[in-house]
This record gives C-alpha cells, structure tokens and sequence, in this order.
C-alpha cells in the first residue's frame, strides 16, 4: 500500500485544511471550500481564511451538496490554470459550481503523468484510452497530449462541453466524446469486441445517466470493472482507477481488483493526499493501477 501526492505546481496550493473545509489556491485566486475528512482543527484563525479567500462555499441548509460563493469584488469566474509538468502543457478553465466543484481535481496530477508515461512506453503507435466519468477532462486531455486516441464519456451535457473547452484551450483536437451512461456504454463495446489499451475510471459515490440510470457505487462497481477487464488490451496495457467515497478503504479496492485482474503487472495501490503548508496530510481518494512495462511512482510517502 502506497500514500502517494502529486508533484508541486505552481497552479495550485492547499495553504489550509480543518473544521470540514479546505482553503486551496488555483492560479491567481484562493477558495474556501467544503472538506468532509479534514476533521482536525484549522491551523489559521477564521479571521484570516476570510482575509484570504476571494470566494467561501456556503452549503444550502435545505441540500446536503447544493451551496452558494460568497465572492470578492476582484473574484473572476470563470478563470483559467494551466499545469506544465510530467511532460504535459495544459489549460484548465475553472468555475464555482453549485456543488462546490470548481472543474479540476488536483490531486489527480500523478495519475496524469503515470497515464502519460504508460502511453509513452507502450510499443503502438496510436494508443487506444478509454476515460470513463470523464467530467471535465483532465486525464483526457494528458492522455490526447501523450499521442493516444481518446474516447471521452460522461452522462451530463454540459460537462463534456466543459471538457472541449479545456481540450481547444489546451490547443489539442480529435477526442472522441460520448454522453452516455458509463456501464452501458462498455457493455456495448464488449459486444462490438473493441479493446483498449488503457481505461481510467473516476466514478462519483451516486449519479445518475443521462436516461435517469441510478449509480451506486457500492452496487455497481463490481460489475462495471468485470465489464472492463473484457475491454483490457491483453498484451500494452494500463488501468486506473481512483475512488473518493467516505469509508471505502483501499483494501475494498484491492480486493475488488485481484478477484477481477487476478494477478496484474506492476500494481500499485493506496491512497491519494495533498499536503497543506502546515504538514497536515488530507486524504482524497483511493487508487489503484497497473501497467504492462514498470512505470516509476510518483511523490511517496512512508506510512509512519
């Protein structure tokens, strides 16, 4: 089992985390948003989280996910990051959204790189990546960057045009983009024997398809990753899949991935955290993947 956190940025900044929220900066502006496992206290005083933040979350007393930003004047939205490392150039536009997302998750980073070092190492010129949940495209567009084609899907509209916007500010071209309901979709390509060399996979605790599908996590995530082994290329390969659901622990993972894989190359699993600039370690998902040649890891750090 591995902890692992992305590689600095110069984008992004957790500055502080406690009391259920985390106050993170994106390019030139810092936010103050909902946290449900920074349960510790905040190492700055309230008084200086409302001096720094130019937009706070505020939570709808009658929706557990729905809130409004409480913003400053000089608050822009929507505005723009790029992230230039790992041997990748891109461009995130960003927005605050009512369910706090802003339309990036940064600790997703390392799994970009890990993804583009699978495609760079594989022997085929045109890798085929399938990006299941896509949302708003991170892993899609370091995948296109990389030289693979890509196939986008993710059930809501207007979040793959969110994913196009990024992919032409990010100056690439030609991903394929689905809005479908994921499950369907791969059982569909598994009746039409197509394969892929990789899939990624970051599905939400609950949604819904753009048919009114109920997903749940803890129901269908058995079936769904059954559904992508049938897809797996059997010779260049890589899988990634990333979890942020409270109390699925990386064991359930583990387990979950051995009975479907059986015994994968190169498999690395734990969790994903980000530290804040007074060493607090923030949790944000569990992790596992796997590749068919060795690919070096990211940030480690030790269980102490």
């Amino acid at each position: 089992m591995q902890l692992i956190t992305p590689a600095p940025w110069s984008s992004y900044e957790l500055i502080d985390s406690g009391d259920f929220y985390k106050l993170e900066r994106f390019g030139d502006f810092v936010l103050a948003r909902p946290e449900p496992q920074a349960i510790w206290d905040k190492s700055l005083s309230d008084d200086e989280w409302e001096r720094r933040a130019h937009a706070i979350f505020r939570r709808d007393r009658q929706s557990p996910e729905r809130g409004d930003w409480q913003t400053t004047p000089d608050m822009r939205d929507p505005w723009f990051v790029t992230f230039q490392q790992s041997g990748l150039n891109l461009k995130f536009k960003l927005a605050l959204t009512t369910f706090k997302h802003v339309g990036l998750f940064p600790e997703q980073a390392d799994n970009w790189a890990y993804l583009h070092r699978a495609i760079q190492s594989m022997d085929t010129e045109r890798p085929k990546v399938l990006n299941l949940f896509a949302y708003t495209g991170g892993a899609s567009l370091a995948a296109r960057q990389a030289g693979a084609d890509v196939t986008h899907v993710d059930a809501v509209k207007p979040i793959i045009s969110w994913a196009r916007e990024n992919m032409d500010h990010s100056e690439l071209d030609n991903i394929r983009w689905v809005v479908d309901d994921a499950v369907k979709f791969v059982r569909r390509e598994g009746r039409r024997g197509n394969r892929y060399n990789g899939i990624i996979l970051d599905p939400p605790a609950y949604g819904r398809g753009p048919d009114g599908e109920k997903w749940v996590l803890e129901e269908h995530l058995n079936d769904l990753l059954k559904a992508c082994a049938d897809l797996l290329d059997r010779d260049n390969f890589f899988f990634i899949i990333n979890l942020y659901s409270l109390g699925f622990s990386s064991l359930i993972l583990d387990n979950l991935m051995r009975q479907t894989f059986g015994e994968v190359p190169n498999a690395e699993w734990g969790e994903l955290f980000m530290d804040d600039t007074y060493q607090k370690r923030l949790p944000l998902g569990v992790f596992y993947r796997f590749a068919s040649v060795p690919l070096s890891a990211g940030v480690t750090a030790g269980l102490d």
